[in-house]
């Protein structure tokens, strides 16, 4: 499983997907869908995606990755995940297959989900990229609407050290003549997606261009904003393809993310007195917007509690980070967590000072004995330290 033991689970091509869907019955043909890629923002507007649709009448799948709580929050149909009889009953009949053919857990998964999605008749399909694109095992559908969010540096060790490459990886996603919706560019990024869309001649419109108005959102992050824009013009897209979506379904959508999808961590305000906040950004880019707005918060003191994976360039990510914050260093209960102790040492020798608590939850216990109502708490580093709190 490639979100807790890293690199050793990830597969190189499409071939064992291939076998899957061919020994299902090719499901990935059994409805539309959408597929969504990028490097931050992919999950948040898989989410608004799929608010707005079911706000509109529609039937409508999700799948995302990784969960946070509970495996079935990847494959949910109108905000309600797979039933635990239909995940047992799915890997029992067809484990023969899985183990001869050495599945990864994410192929399975998607395998499950597609399955699920046909056999349950969804109008429309949201499927959120794993990791990169082209090789992304469900880069097997060709979707009404290809969206890639934005790119920026994660999982190099996989998608190239430029964003050139990633760029190139997350390309891999368009499909002959199927729109592609693009949310955010550098220059070096929106060349690779004009070349490889005339290559495959997909039609190309970046939301970054694009005015739009304010709609009021549940979800709260500053990077939200950017994040409605690409929704709003893959949106678009689909009404001229003959989906109706009235504005009307746009605004509720956008409003019950949350209560309609169940999207967990985005900038979530587990209380107030003081005001403690999740959020799921691990890398440079999503971390640049989430400091941010930390910084343009009211509160006499800042109390950050951090635990990353040991895959993460942390030793660049520091400077990021306010010197005056008290720090709470943890680890997640994951084989891929950084040991706290290690965390601590990296932050340490750039200015910042705190102790290493033994899980995420006496940290987060810490922080709330030692902050005054007038403080600010924020937990995050990675989806799996968030997990254990939210």
């Amino acid at each position: 499983m490639y979100q807790r033991v890293g690199g050793a689970a990830y597969k190189i091509d499409l071939s064992n997907t291939h076998a899957l869907c061919d020994h299902l019955g090719k499901p990935e043909q059994g409805f539309k869908s959408i597929h969504v890629a990028g490097t931050n923002g992919k999950g948040s507007c898989s989410h608004m995606l799929a608010a707005v649709l079911m706000a509109a009448g529609y039937k409508i799948g999700l799948y995302t990755s990784p969960h946070l709580k509970d495996f079935r929050e990847r494959i949910k149909i109108n905000g309600k995940p797979i039933s635990k009889r239909g995940v047992v009953q799915f890997v029992d009949e067809h484990r023969a297959f899985f183990e001869k053919q050495q599945l990864s857990f994410f192929e399975m998964t998607v395998g499950m989900a597609f399955d699920h999605f046909k056999r349950e008749q969804v109008d429309i399909a949201v499927v959120e990229v794993g990791l990169g694109g082209r090789l992304d095992s469900t880069n097997v559908i060709i979707p009404e609407v290809s969206v890639i969010t934005n790119i920026g540096f994660d999982h190099m060790q996989f998608l190239g050290n430029s964003l050139e490459s990633i760029a190139a990886e997350k390309a891999g996603i368009m499909k002959p003549g199927i729109p592609v919706v693009i949310g955010e560019t550098v220059q070096e990024t929106k060349a690779v997606f004009l070349q490889t869309a005339e290559s495959v001649a997909a039609p190309i419109f970046f939301a970054e261009s694009n005015p739009f108005p304010n709609y009021d959102l549940d979800l709260k992050g500053d990077y939200q904003k950017q994040n409605s824009r690409t929704v709003l013009l893959a949106i678009e897209q689909l009404k001229l393809r003959g989906y109706e979506i009235p504005e009307a379904a746009i605004k509720k959508g956008l409003k019950q993310v949350v209560s309609s999808t169940g999207l967990l961590g985005r900038w979530q305000v587990l209380q107030e007195l003081p005001v403690v906040i999740a959020d799921t950004a691990h890398n440079k880019e999503g971390l640049t917007i989430v400091l941010n707005q930390i910084k343009q918060s009211s509160y006499e003191q800042l109390h950050l509690v951090l635990g990353f994976v040991s895959d993460k360039q942390v030793n660049e990510l520091v400077r990021m980070f306010p010197r005056e914050a008290t720090y709470y260093f943890c680890q997640a209960n994951i084989p891929r967590a950084m040991p706290a102790t290690e965390l601590q040492t990296i932050f340490q020798a750039q200015g910042r000072k705190g102790k290493v608590y033994s899980s995420v939850g006496r940290a987060l216990g810490a922080a709330k004995r030692r902050a005054s109502n007038k403080d600010l708490i924020y937990v995050g580093g990675s989806t799996f330290t968030v997990a254990e709190v939210v």
